[in-house]
């Protein structure tokens, strides 16, 4: 599998999201390597979009929504940390991955969120990054290099693609930018 380049990212960020279902996320702890199959993304984009961190604008908290793509942007909601990437063509825009499928160092994930049963282990944004050992020290890596403890892989996928609008969003765009691989169990509820 190759790692997914810069180019894969200066794409328009809806597009980005879309195309994002399917890829290997990976972690790196150590030697370990933690990850899945990427089952659920949003797309947000920049002060066109009340739902964005960029909406008021560049601020210190978000000043790598702004940079180059394939950076990563980690920001906390209500005690949980977000992992976004970073993906436009100019100006401004995020993905959050809200759910992964996990296929790698299930054990390691465990124990970093213990979970009953294995589908609610990475099901939600907040899940997976406890799960993935995910917090602000990772703000600002960049993922199109393989070295790095957080890159995505190229995959090949096929599935039924689901869209909706985004989860717990006050003022959304109208048109749908969840995206999510139909009827997989991994999805966030």
């Amino acid at each position: 599998m190759q790692l997914l380049k810069r180019e894969f990212y200066s794409r328009r960020t809806d597009l980005v999201a879309r195309d994002l279902l399917g890829k290997i996320l990976v972690r790196r702890i150590g030697d370990a390597k933690l990850g899945g199959v990427i089952v659920e993304t949003e797309a947000y984009f920049g002060r066109d979009d009340p739902a964005s961190r960029a909406f008021h604008g560049k601020k210190t908290y978000n000043k790598v929504m702004f940079e180059e793509p394939g950076h990563l942007f980690i920001y906390n909601v209500h005690k949980y940390w977000m992992l976004n990437i970073i993906a436009h063509t100019d100006g401004v825009g995020g993905i959050l991955i809200r759910a992964i499928e996990p296929t790698k160092g299930i054990e390691a994930m465990k124990r970093n969120r213990p979970a009953k049963q294995l589908q609610d282990l990475t099901s939600g944004p907040g899940k997976l990054t406890l799960a993935l050992d995910v917090d602000k020290r990772l703000n600002g890596l960049d993922i199109t290099d393989a070295s790095n403890q957080i890159y995505v892989l190229d995959n090949e996928f096929e599935c039924e693609l689901g869209t909706s609008h985004r989860i717990g969003v006050t003022r959304d765009l109208p048109e749908h930018l969840r995206f999510y691989v139909k009827n997989n169990r991994f999805v966030s509820k």
